[in-house]
């Protein structure tokens, strides 16, 4: 996504560079001594210093790995028979906040991990978006953008010149540190992708060149590649001239369609799935009984190249895991906090046996005999700890915001918060009863009467037994409020919503969290109708809000507790936290978000990485919807 096996290349000096990569003027300045990395003139093939190279990728991701198992992935792709790695820059994990980047901390340093790849022996292709899809929150566009009622996202200049200002902030604060790592300046980045999978969304050729352009205005001169499916490619013609080709679902017979249409570049297999994606509510984790060992022999035999999606898909940790959502019907999608993608090393970084069969397969096509696999890194079970309850949501609320922001309610990217929780709340003075009526709930709600709990909405669809269990209502349904006699004429409607993961793929990107038109009421008497005059709380449960909590709760039987647990290890490794007693929240380690938990399922444990435990004392906090009552937490060495 080469017609030779892999051969062992040697480094040229900078002047022999100019050949093979057009870098000229950089060579010619002795900038660098670098090998060089292009295209045959007839497109046939792949050149690394002048010679015929077969890329064999297998793509992680940094933000879905701790930072102190870089190295061992890296180590695991290679022992599989990889020389490359594809990386996704996920823009909106380093800009959460308009012009403020963030380069360094948590699993961010890009740059880290690209040199670690190269202190490994391993090429890099670099997949920089600005749209990377990825099954992460927005594909990776920052959600600050949806503040403008009327934004367009992957358009150029001229089509919205608030997104493309957003996006060349971002390449000129990436390129500077990227460009070192360019194979020309003796780095190991061979290739860097302009977009991803453009095909799916739109055929503006002016779109993509105004990214290559910003790029080499900012000099990253490639060279560069495009990744799309083989009938995308041929409907939207998606590619970039001079550019390689990348085929998603990429096998022998479409790189062989792909240069018969494009014969002057190479293409390769850019997205081959040994796996798949799960989503909440799926009955079992998918891409299990998926097997491309055919299509990575063809790929061997030909001398093709390649990159696995995923080889190692890691952990969307905190608020990032993406959704889907049907263009036509709008029926939405999240996806579970787990990436493990069922890929040859596992979310935990273990080698599976669909890894030992494929590294197998590789090795026997290869002169040299592979590393050994890894170690893998130690695991703790067995462990079983019930939280107590510690604090109360209602116990914790910031100042609401001012009045005149929030006549109406509105999604949480208009009040500058990108995920979590907000809550709106409002006096209903002559209440009588009736249905409330929300347009729309994106994601799930719950919904109060003063203490008592009415009930709730979920955008995604959830059995029908979770649904009347939890008497939360599907498919955006009018929710039947107790009647007054229950609560009295003049309660306080809460109605707290969290945002789950924004669309990550098609047309429907513009995927704002929260209330995003209007609360009313039915059959309510004399309040039937829009409800305006709210109170609104923003709770982002970031590290902030979660570090500071006020212990205890004045009403303890009110869901919307925070558990917290503590338990003392002798001895740390990786381990998962069994959730599976629990109904919906998000669980924390010693401060660390490791993301959500769901009784839908399928996934029902959560992946804590050894690095985020410590020997002695550590902490545990749940934050979950609906439970009032704590439940025992198991520590497993497995996700299922």
């Amino acid at each position: 996504m080469e017609r030779r096996h892999f051969l062992q290349v040697s480094t040229l000096s900078a002047l022999s560079a100019m050949a093979v990569t057009g870098n000229a003027a950089a060579a010619a300045a002795g900038e660098t001594k670098g090998h060089t990395f292009g295209f045959a003139d007839d497109g046939s093939e792949f050149l690394l210093d002048g010679r015929p190279f077969q890329i064999r990728s297998g793509e992680m991701h940094p933000a879905r790995i701790p930072v102190q198992y870089w190295r061992h992935r890296i180590r695991m792709a290679k022992a599989m028979g990889m020389n490359t790695v594809a990386l996704y820059v996920m823009w909106n994990y380093i800009e959460e906040r308009p012009g403020v980047f963030d380069f360094h901390t948590d699993r961010r340093d890009v740059e880290a991990f690209v040199r670690l790849c190269q202190a490994e022996g391993m090429w890099v292709l670099l997949r920089p978006g600005p749209y990377v899809c990825g099954e992460w929150d927005l594909g990776g566009i920052p959600p600050y953008l949806l503040r403008h009622p009327d934004i367009r996202l992957r358009v150029k200049t001229a089509d919205d010149p608030r997104y493309m200002a957003a996006v060349a902030r971002y390449i000129e604060r990436l390129a500077p540190r990227i460009r070192p790592l360019l194979v020309a300046r003796g780095g190991p980045i061979l290739m860097v992708q302009i977009e991803n999978e453009y095909g799916s969304y739109g055929d503006d050729a002016e779109y993509l060149a105004e990214l290559r352009r910003l790029w080499i205005d900012h000099g990253v001169d490639g060279p560069f590649y495009t990744e799309d499916g083989l009938s995308q490619l041929q409907r939207d013609h998606t590619n970039v001239p001079g550019g390689a080709i990348a085929l998603s679902g990429g096998d022998a017979s479409s790189i062989a369609a792909a240069r018969a249409a494009y014969p002057a570049v190479p293409a390769m297999a850019g997205e081959v799935y040994p796996g798949w994606l799960t989503h909440w509510g799926d009955s079992t984790f998918q891409g299990a009984d998926s097997d491309v060992s055919g299509t990575i022999r063809d790929c061997m035999d030909g001398g093709l190249s390649f990159n696995l999606y995923m080889i190692h898909g890691g952990t969307s940790f905190g608020f990032f895991a993406g959704a889907n959502a049907d263009d036509a019907s709008g029926h939405y999608q999240p996806d579970i906090t787990s990436y493990d993608y069922e890929a040859p090393i596992s979310e935990q970084g273990v080698a599976t046996p669909r890894y030992m069969n494929y590294r197998d397969l590789i090795g026997r096509y290869l002169t040299a005999p592979l590393p050994a696999v890894p170690a893998p890194i130690p695991t703790i079970g067995g462990t079983t700890v019930e939280p107590a309850p510690y604090a109360s949501v209602w116990d914790n609320l910031p100042d609401a915001l001012p009045a005149d922001r929030t006549v109406d309610p509105r999604p949480f990217e208009m009040y500058g918060q990108n995920s979590g929780f907000v809550l709106y709340r409002k006096k209903l003075d002559g209440y009588s009863g009736g249905t409330l009526d929300i347009r729309w709930v994106h994601d799930y709600a719950t919904v109060f009467l003063d203490d008592t709990y009415a009930g709730g909405f979920s955008r995604p669809l959830i059995p029908d037994t979770v649904a009347s269990a939890r008497h939360v209502t599907n498919g955006d349904a009018p929710l039947p409020l107790p009647p007054a006699g229950q609560v009295g004429d003049h309660p306080r409607l809460d109605i707290l919503v969290e945002g789950m993961g924004r669309t990550n793929y098609g047309h429907a990107l513009v995927d704002r969290k929260g209330i995003l038109e209007s609360v009313a009421l039915r059959d309510g008497g004399a309040l039937t109708g829009d409800l305006t005059g709210w109170e609104v709380f923003l709770l982002p449960m970031d590290d902030r809000f979660v570090a500071t909590l006020r212990a205890g709760a004045r009403t303890p039987s009110r869901p919307g507790v925070f558990f917290r647990a503590t338990v003392h290890l002798r001895s740390t490794g990786d381990t998962y936290l069994d959730m599976s007693r629990w109904s919906k929240g998000v669980v924390w380690v010693n401060g660390h978000n490791l993301g959500r938990y769901w009784e839908i399922g399928p996934q029902r444990r959560l992946y804590c990485p050894a690095p985020w435990l410590r020997r002695g004392r550590n902490e545990i906090l749940v934050f979950d919807l609906h439970q009032t009552e704590t439940a025992p937490i198991t520590f497993e060495r497995t996700l299922h």
